[in-house]
């Protein structure tokens, strides 16, 4: 299945339909609309023209003409200095060097649990790692407060990623508690833009009934 920006476009993203590092790529792709073609590809059956480009058929990967990248945090970082209108990064060289670390930060404290609890068949685990990113997401909820963005005024790639990440909390088996309200108002803000809406696949549109449930 393919979901199309411009099926004219020398650019293609092969994408997992359910997984965040993939699903984060395409809020940047949708939020600076830029051409290219999105192939949602089963992981378990990987298409020929992807192993042709990538042999180890990382997901995602991106293709742009000769170019072949595979790390969503270097498609990410790309995209934004190929394509630098509007900039999810800021311009000033030390704020985008606090950028970089906080979605490294992201990634390791937060993402790696998701990670966990998705892939792991041991309950114990699982429990254990959705209790640590819960805990680990109330204790950040004073920081989500202080900016209209994640520490920031503008949108950024710290809230694409964060985005791709608050929005599968629900299929993770994970209700934020009150003191959480901010994370709600903050991830509410992201879900609404068009760009977060255009990005979802049909996969991750099956998401929203439980997102919905989980802030009534």
């Amino acid at each position: 299945m393919v979901n199309t920006v411009s099926r004219k476009s020398a650019m293609i993203l092969y994408s997992s339909p359910a997984c965040a590092y993939s699903h984060r790529v395409r809020i940047v792709l949708f939020e600076k609309n830029i051409a290219a073609d999105i192939e949602y590809v089963d992981t378990a059956k990987l298409p020929e023209d992807l192993l042709a480009a990538n042999p180890l058929g990382n997901i995602p990967t991106m293709v742009d003409r000769d170019l072949v990248l595979s790390d969503s945090r270097i498609i990410m970082e790309y995209l934004d200095e190929r394509f630098p209108h509007p900039p999810l990064h800021p311009m000033d060289p030390v704020a985008r060097a606090r950028a970089r670390m906080l979605v490294h930060r992201i990634d390791q404290d937060w993402s790696q649990l998701s990670d966990e609890i998705e892939k792991s068949s041991d309950p114990k685990k699982k429990a254990k790692a959705a209790k640590q990113l819960r805990d680990g997401l109330v204790s950040a909820a004073p920081v989500f407060a202080a900016k209209p963005y994640f520490l920031s005024d503008e949108f950024s790639l710290v809230d694409c990623s964060l985005a791709a990440l608050l929005w599968r909390l629900p299929v993770l088996g994970i209700e934020l508690p009150r003191q959480a309200e901010s994370i709600r108002f903050y991830a509410n803000r992201l879900f609404e833009r068009e760009s977060f809406q255009a990005s979802l696949s049909e996969k991750e549109r099956e998401y929203a009934t439980l997102n919905h449930r989980a802030s009534a």
